[in-house]
């Protein structure tokens, strides 16, 4: 197969085109390059999306397929019409709803933001990423001749640069009393950067058409936690996890999600229960397979040894201890 990666030097992208030349396939990457070099092995093209396709991609063989990680309607667009006869794979994102709240929502069952066809800053609005993401899937589904939509929530794995899930491994494999947000039941769900991008090949080869949800079947929060610590070495009696309800968080200033005083991973209920719940299992069975939490979290952990630069967001542990201090002291 001849597979086109628009990017190939970042986390997703990059774990695309590495995944398609293990396999074997002829992986050409067309981007800048700023971000870094392409993987090992594959052809780069070099391609600032805000002008036209060069002429090397078009008059060359054809592609089999193509995966696009893109956020701008205006790339998307050009692209589809510059090379509408490959296979498409559009990685989009569940931020493309607009019901926050309920769980368990199917592609079908959820409903979609309104498109922005313009290239927006994502300063104008909480809405505009998801909004945009809608605009580049009709690209896609209108454009090409056959296409696959995948919307995943939180990705997560070694070469995330966002340091929301990378603050948990480094955290339990501290050890001593843990802060823990809200419910243990609580669901949260994520993939491994690795096993979305081997279902994307997957699909790319199959030619696998329709939308689905990229992303693990969801655990409890507890659930969570403990396959951490099965990953990172940390058992029996040094877990210490203290749970502490999201008001007390809130008003003590913790932020959710992410950011220098957040605990990642975590968002309020039931306010954002579907971000963290969304029904996946069209998308097994439509051949994703995804590896236990523990995995990821061991090899997170030892990308984070080897990689000291590497971003971590979340409570510093002085923060950490001030508000399990409050708690007990309530």
């Amino acid at each position: 197969m001849r597979l086109l990666v628009l990017g190939g030097t970042l986390f997703l992208s990059r774990a695309v085109a590495v995944e398609a030349l293990r396999r074997g396939h002829d992986v050409t990457c067309a981007c800048r390059g700023e971000s870094g070099p392409v993987p090992e092995g594959a052809a780069h093209v070099v391609w600032d999306r805000s002008d036209p396709a060069p002429a090397t991609l078009l008059d060359g063989d054809p592609f089999d397929a193509v995966v696009d990680v893109a956020r701008h309607p205006s790339w998307v667009r050009s692209a589809v019409a510059a090379l509408p006869e490959p296979h498409w794979i559009f990685v989009s994102t569940i931020s493309v709803y607009t019901d926050d709240s309920t769980p368990h929502g199917t592609v079908d069952s959820l409903p979609t933001h309104e498109p922005i066809h313009t290239d927006e800053d994502l300063d104008a609005g909480p809405h505009v990423y998801g909004a945009m993401k809608v605009a580049c899937e009709q690209a896609v589904t209108t454009g090409a001749q056959s296409s696959a939509v995948v919307r995943p929530g939180l990705i997560v794995g070694p070469g995330d640069r966002s340091g929301r899930f990378s603050y948990w491994p480094r955290r339990i494999a501290d050890g001593g009393e843990v802060l823990a947000p809200g419910s243990s039941e609580e669901r949260v769900q994520v993939i491994d950067v690795r096993d979305l991008a081997a279902w994307l090949v997957d699909c790319a080869e199959s030619r696998t058409t329709g939308v689905f949800h990229g992303t693990g079947r969801a655990i409890t929060r507890a659930g969570f936690l403990s396959a951490i610590a099965d990953g990172v070495g940390v058992a029996g009696p040094d877990r210490r996890w203290t749970w502490v309800d999201q008001e007390f968080l809130a008003a003590h200033d913790v932020e959710p999600w992410a950011g220098p005083r957040s605990l990642p991973v975590w968002l309020p209920q039931p306010e954002y229960a579907w971000l963290m719940s969304v029904d996946v299992e069209a998308s097994y069975d439509a051949g994703l397979r995804t590896r236990p939490l523990a995995e990821t979290a061991r090899d997170t952990l030892a990308w984070l040894r080897a990689e000291p630069d590497a971003p971590v967001t979340g409570l510093d542990r002085s923060a950490e201890a001030e508000v399990l201090d409050a708690w007990r002291a309530r």
